[in-house]
């Protein structure tokens, strides 16, 4: 088990889920660094884990999960200086607005959804992992997972409608 080459490439993903649970950059920071050291710890068993990937992730998201508990759940603002990079090649100022304005609503939008539909929204639609890769990281079936996830869009669905109508 080498560290840069078996646990490092990890943790970018795992930052992306730490932060979707526990919206909290520097938290979320602190939690990827505490699974790698975690990881490299257990490197000796590592070796019988089928899928490491995966074991990561359940790893930060229970260690997430701890940190959001601790904190009585919590809210703290979305981090927009991540997700707002714009386009480069946008060139109005209005456009500029525009995207900054609909990126921000998503992220509250994908922020307001329980942590579960959270959590599925940020593997599948985020970062392209499969049902059933989901399905392993988090414990759950795969009918879950399916099930979650089509509950986590509608409710993005109805809340972007309502927010649409509000301003019509």
């Amino acid at each position: 088990m080498n560290f840069r080459h078996d646990i490092l490439p990890l943790k970018n993903i795992v930052f992306r889920t730490a932060l979707r649970i526990v919206l909290n950059r520097e938290e979320a920071e602190d939690i990827v660094q505490d699974t790698l050291v975690k990881l490299w710890e257990r490197r000796e068993k590592l070796d019988k884990v089928e899928n490491l990937e995966a074991f990561a992730l359940t790893m930060a998201r229970n260690l997430a999960l701890d940190w959001k508990e601790k904190m009585d759940n919590q809210h703290v603002s979305f981090d927009d200086e991540a997700h707002d990079r714009l386009d480069e090649n946008t060139n109005s100022a209005d456009k500029m607005l525009a995207q900054k304005e609909t990126t921000g609503a998503i992220a509250r939008i994908i922020n307001s959804l329980p942590e579960k539909q959270r959590t599925i929204i940020q593997l599948r639609d985020i970062e392209g992992k499969t049902y059933q890769e989901i399905a392993n990281t988090l414990s759950i079936s795969e009918s879950d997972v399916k099930v979650t996830l089509f509950r986590a869009r509608q409710a993005m669905k109805e809340k972007i409608l309502q927010k649409k109508s509000f301003f019509l």
